[in-house]
This record gives structure tokens, sequence and C-alpha cells, in this order.
């Protein structure tokens, strides 16, 4: 094989689609999935490409130094593309504990196994570190985040995912690991754990459940298609600057209400309902504490280093991602029960 590279977090909703992109790219590439299965890994995600001969699964806790240790030693990685995290802002407020262990331990622990069998002779080598636009706080009605935006992380999610980013620095600036970062904005696409609000969306549409909007709605993010997010890794992995971070985003903004109008609408449209059928589910509930009004992405250095662009318009993403979760109603099914579906009901009941 030509390289060997662990992809961290490869069963979930983003690692997934990076791993399938790297398989099928690089089939002279070996490929080592290491996810710890919590609730948001799921294997169904990568049945396709399971017995491809270049791909391996290893299950992992990244909080687990000795474990991870022992797996780098084992497979002795030229790369690492680190995507595990806990990443559900509304799971922090109510753990915050969790987050520091997986976001923080356990990238301090990567950094350290990476450091180990690499034994600072780094040529050939990489360590991807993926982030979110999170990091940067809040933005007001006008503005984006660029990469020399200061930090200002204002939940338990975006502060953990802060200091990973600072230590993936320090490691660089440090120990002259060779590292680079992207900040992505809110990805979307098919596989997405219907926790987050599009699938949410449409599996409520689907069940005659109302559709929980926080506050008034005109909360802002860019959008971002998962599988051009997975190009843009590859991108970075491949080609960018050595010490550089990225960031991703879908040049792509909406309003939480206007982005659920548009799915309702083209729900009615592809299930054959009356146009409104859907949009009556509307239901705005209380906000939850510490919620950045906007983000915003300027995606225009990875545009122009790297030459990424996003592929499809949202409205076409938002189609395609629609029409996944209707050819695929047994796998919302399966991730929408047990441990997630308590977890819904304690968050959304009131």
């Amino acid at each position: 094989m030509e390289s060997t590279i662990l992809i961290t977090g490869g069963a979930g909703f983003i690692g997934s689609h990076v791993v399938r992109e790297f398989v099928n790219k690089y089939p002279n590439y070996q490929i080592i999935n290491l996810d710890a299965l919590t609730y948001a890994g799921n294997l169904e995600n990568l049945s396709d490409i399971k017995d491809a001969p270049n791909y391996s699964f290893v299950k992992a806790d990244i909080t687990d130094a000795g474990l991870i240790l022992e797996i780098f030693k084992q497979y002795r990685p030229d790369g690492v593309i680190h995507l595990a995290a806990e990443s559900h802002v509304d799971r922090s407020i109510a753990d915050p504990t969790a987050f520091v262990m997986t976001n923080v331990i356990g990238t301090v622990n990567l950094l350290n196994a990476a450091r180990e069998i690499w034994k600072d002779n780094y040529e050939g080598k990489r360590f991807h570190h993926v982030s979110t636009d999170e990091v940067f706080g809040a933005l007001g009605e006008t503005g984006l985040f660029t990469e020399e935006t200061k930090y200002d992380p204002h939940s338990p999610y975006s502060a953990s995912k802060a200091s990973s980013d600072h230590f993936v620095r320090a490691y660089h600036d440090t120990y002259a690991l060779p590292i680079v970062l992207t900040n992505c904005s809110n990805n979307y696409g098919p596989n997405h754990f219907p926790e987050k609000l599009i699938p949410l969306c449409v599996h409520n549409i689907l069940n005659g459940k109302p559709l929980p909007i926080y506050g008034d709605g005109k909360y802002t993010r860019d959008w971002l298609f998962v599988i051009d997010h997975a190009k843009a890794i590859d991108l970075v992995y491949h080609s960018g600057v050595n010490g550089s971070s990225y960031n991703v985003g879908g040049f792509n903004e909406w309003q939480n209400i206007d982005l659920v109008k548009e799915l309702c609408k083209q729900m009615d449209e592809k299930l054959g309902r009356p146009e409104g059928t859907a949009a009556q589910l509307i239901t705005f509930v209380k906000d939850r504490p510490g919620h950045d009004l906007r983000y915003a992405i300027d995606a225009s250095k990875i545009n122009r280093e790297l030459g990424y662009e996003p592929s499809v318009t949202f409205e076409q993403g938002l189609s395609i991602t629609i029409d996944w979760f209707l050819s695929n109603e047994d796998w919302l099914n399966n991730v929408t029960s047990g441990d997630y579906q308590k977890y819904y009901e304690k968050q959304y009941e009131d």
C-alpha cells in the first residue's frame, strides 16, 4: 500500500463520507476507520464499502490513551484525519464533561500517539484536525468568519472544540508536528443523525410530529453539503500548507425558519401532498442557552489556494438529502429508536 491513513469517527455522519471518499478514490491507500460506535456512530453508513480490500474497521475510544497508542503502533499510519467528536450543542449543555473528554483529551491522545510513532521523522506524515465554525462565536447581521477571526466560543461544545484546535496548533509550534486544520459550517446530507435539524424535520414530517424551531427561528447558519465537505477534506489533507487552517463553507446562508419552510415545501412535493401540509407542523419552542445568532464562513482561502467550491446549491443538496431519507426509511427508523428516542423526548417534550 502507498499509504496508511487512520480516520477517527469514520462511522459517524461526516466521517462515513470521508472514509468512502478515500476508500473509493485511493485504492492504494489502506484506510483504517477508528470509531467508538457511540449513539451517532453507525456502521450501516458504510455497508457499501465494508468488504473493500483497502478498508478496515477498529472499534476504539479515543479517550483511552493506552489503547490508542497500541493501535497506532499496530497500523503505523502515515496520516490521521481526526473527525471523532461529541458534536451536538444541546448534549454539551446537559453534559459538558463528556465533551471535554472526547474533544480535548481524545485529541491530545491522538497527537501524542502520532508523535510517538513518527518519532520526529515527519516526512510524508500529516495530522488533519477537523473542527467547526462555532469556535469563532457569533456574528451580527453582517461579516464573515475568516481564518484570522479570533476565537470566542459560547457553548461547552464550541469551547471543547476551540481547545482541541489550540492543542493541535500547539503541537505544531512546539514539536513541529505536521498539521492542517479545517473549520466547517453546518453539514447536511445522507446518513445525517436525526437529532440535527434537517433529518429531524424529515422524520417528524413522515410521522406527523411537530417540527421544533428554537426561539423565533431567525438563527442563521451557512449550510455545507457533506459530500462537498468530504472532497474539501481530501483537498486540504493532500494539498494544504503545513501548519495552516482552512475554512470550509457552502456559500449558503439560511435562517432556520426559511430552511424549514423550504424543506416542508419539498417534502410536500415529493410526498404528493398539498403545499402547506408539512408547514402546519412548525412549532416554536423555548430557546436554548447561549444560542449564537449567526454563523457565516468566508471560504475564499480554500477556493483560491486549493480550487474548492461547492458542487450543488442548497436547494439541490436538500432535494438529494430528502430523497435519500425517503429511500432509506428503515435506516431512519433504526436510529430513531432506543437511547435516541429517550433523548428526543427529554429534549423536546416541553
